[in-house]
């Protein structure tokens, strides 16, 4: 029966473990400090925004939430994270994406000073994570790489598939697992028979945004599968087909209208994989921990 790796158990060792540290800083000179700031009103970004200035309350750490209208413009949002930029209370900057169309986000990304920049996604940052020095890591692929130690999975000399190739995620992800010396293939829209690629990966992670595209096929029996997708389905016909094998998932659809799921048939995942992470509670928990990890290291760091 495969094994189940639970993101909200190891989410919470993580916090735990960050306790005394945030305590100790607090006492010794001030809670680190982190700002979000959310520009319109995106459903999924406030629920996100909410969990993450919750977590760093919860934790003793400062934190701030800024709103800001749907229709800031990109000098608006430039000149507040400047302002905070200077703040030497703060330690940490996120701008939730995504943003509005009309907001320049490749300028917001440059904006943020890189030693602030929690997310990871800085080009400085980009760069220290391509020659694995130190640096803020982007928070996902770094919570996937904590499932993985924490879960006794080997990494080194591992066959890894990573399906996806965005900067914020299927990226990153290579380069940290490379960095723990497995064997990185990066597949995407234009891989040719995506199937049997994946099908050689010891260790598969989906991160390509569409819901359960990675059927049975595409899963070597006994692989350790990391699921990075959330999708919302709302429609039944898809409904039926991702939540197929999944009782609870289809009634959780039946019961809301809507379910969700990653990029990664369920069914296929319990019945083919030796591990995986369910979606949700599974990748989703490690981003939040890995971000008040990033903060409170900056605050460290800064106040040296």
């Amino acid at each position: 029966m495969a094994r189940i790796l639970d993101g909200k158990a190891i989410n919470q060792q993580i916090l735990d473990e960050l306790q005394p540290r945030i305590a100790s800083l607090t006492a010794a000179r001030r809670p680190p400090g982190l700002v979000v700031i959310l520009v319109g009103n995106d459903p999924a970004s406030e629920i996100y925004v909410r969990s993450k200035v919750k977590t760093c309350l919860e934790l003793g750490m400062m934190s701030e939430e800024i709103r800001l209208p749907g229709t800031t413009a990109t000098a608006e949002l430039l000149s507040q994270i400047d302002v905070l930029n200077h703040r030497d209370d703060v330690d940490g900057i996120l701008v939730q994406m995504p943003l509005p169309k009309q907001v320049d986000s490749r300028a917001v990304l440059l904006a943020i000073r890189p030693d602030k920049d929690v997310d990871g996604f800085h080009p400085y940052n980009v760069g220290q994570l391509v020659a694995n020095s130190p640096a803020p890591r982007p928070c996902t692929p770094a919570g996937v790489m904590e499932i993985l130690r924490r879960s006794q999975i080997q990494v080194a000399g591992a066959q890894a598939v990573v399906v996806g190739r965005s900067d914020i995620v299927g990226k990153p992800m290579a380069l940290l697992l490379l960095h723990a010396h497995a064997t990185v293939t990066v597949c995407h829209s234009k891989t040719r028979d995506l199937p049997a690629v994946c099908r050689s990966a010891d260790i598969l992670v989906a991160a390509m945004g569409r819901p359960a595209f990675i059927t049975g096929e595409f899963i070597r029996p006994g692989a350790v599968v990391i699921d990075v997708g959330v999708n919302r389905v709302t429609d039944p016909a898809e409904a039926a087909r991702v939540c197929a094998g999944s009782p609870a998932k289809q009634a959780a659809f039946d019961r809301n209208g809507s379910v969700l799921v990653g990029d990664v048939l369920p069914s296929a995942m319990a019945e083919r994989a030796e591990a995986y992470t369910p979606v949700p509670g599974g990748v989703g928990p490690l981003t939040i921990a890995m971000l008040m990890a990033n903060t409170l290291q900056s605050a460290e760091q800064r106040l040296k």
